[in-house]
């Protein structure tokens, strides 16, 4: 079937990728994304999630999971300390982008209303989770407290997605030479964790907001 060959072809491509580059890419991808304004652009779940279809054992699964937490930490902490040395430059920057400012304005709110706990719950959502280290930094919250509360932010963001890729390429190896179609499995595990994973942020933002 044509679903087939093309994951076939995929699954194929990513395999044919060294481990560490793998690795390498899925450091940098993380990095970046949780950068400030970069994680905007840089679809670094997708990453993650792609790198994983190739994982083939459990320390490759650990390793790709390691390499996460210490990419999402290294862009994290430079938002942090970005925010926290160059806080009224970066006001004077963000005051002429109005829909930024209010954004900036209300993740500012929460951290100073809720501090650790928002700042856990904001590596699942969208946008805060670039914004909010840039945030944390420039309102003097304590780089080790900031630590403490993200780390295993990441780490649980980090095992989903490797565990998510994982499962979805491991599935399809076992059942592309006896299942015509089984491509549509592939496809289904991934769906369904991206569904799973858009209505836990959607319920996470809600809360964030509560």
């Amino acid at each position: 079937m044509v679903i087939d060959d093309l994951i076939s072809a995929l699954l194929e491509f990513v395999a044919s990728v060294p481990d560490w580059q793998r690795l390498l890419l899925a450091f940098v991808a993380i990095a970046l994304e949780t950068s400030i304004l970069i994680g905007l652009i840089v679809p670094g779940d997708t990453v993650v999630l792609v790198a994983a279809t190739a994982t083939e054992n459990w320390w490759q699964w650990a390793g790709l999971i390691i390499g996460c937490i210490l990419g999402a930490l290294l862009g994290e902490s430079f938002g942090y300390f970005l925010g926290k040395v160059f806080r009224p430059r970066i006001l004077q920057l963000l005051i002429r982008r109005k829909r930024w400012f209010r954004t900036w304005k209300s993740i500012e709110r929460s951290v100073l209303r809720r501090g650790g706990p928002f700042i856990f719950l904001s590596r699942f959502l969208p946008v805060a989770h670039s914004l909010v280290p840039l945030a944390v930094g420039a309102s003097g919250f304590a780089y080790k407290r900031f630590v403490i509360w993200t780390l295993p932010a990441c780490a649980i963001w980090a095992t989903l997605y490797a565990s998510a890729g994982w499962a979805a390429g491991g599935t399809y190896a076992a059942l592309a030479d006896r299942l015509h179609g089984a491509g549509y499995i592939f496809v289904a595990i991934i769906l369904a964790f991206m569904i799973i994973m858009w209505a836990a942020k959607k319920v996470i933002a809600r809360f964030s907001r509560g």
